[in-house]
């Protein structure tokens, strides 16, 4: 876990109840968005607005931003693609937060 980046609580809960494999799917995917979009080093909070239907997200867009450069909310929503909703439907409000090193 070199580049950790954590999403609220209760979705990596969703993602350790779903299993240990989907839990590290879910932490190397959040590498890989952060590292391909933003600069690890430096923190950031993004709150996405997206549509929840059959367990996962679509349609995400940026509804509040506190980054450094745009990057990180190219990696919040490229984050957003794996996030298990479980039974979660309509439109739902995520908050993601990449602590930085």
């Amino acid at each position: 876990m070199k580049y950790p980046a954590f999403v609220a609580a209760g979705l990596l809960a969703a993602a350790t109840l779903a299993g240990p494999a989907s839990a590290n799917n879910l932490q190397s995917k959040m590498e890989s968005c952060l590292t391909k979009h933003a600069n690890t080093r430096q923190a950031a909070t993004i709150t996405l607005e997206c549509s929840a239907d059959a367990g996962k997200l679509s349609a995400c867009k940026v509804v509040q931003s506190q980054v450094p450069s745009p990057g990180f909310e190219k990696a919040a929503i490229c984050v957003a693609e794996v996030l298990p909703m479980a039974g979660k439907t309509g439109t739902i409000r995520v908050p993601v937060r990449f602590p930085g090193e």
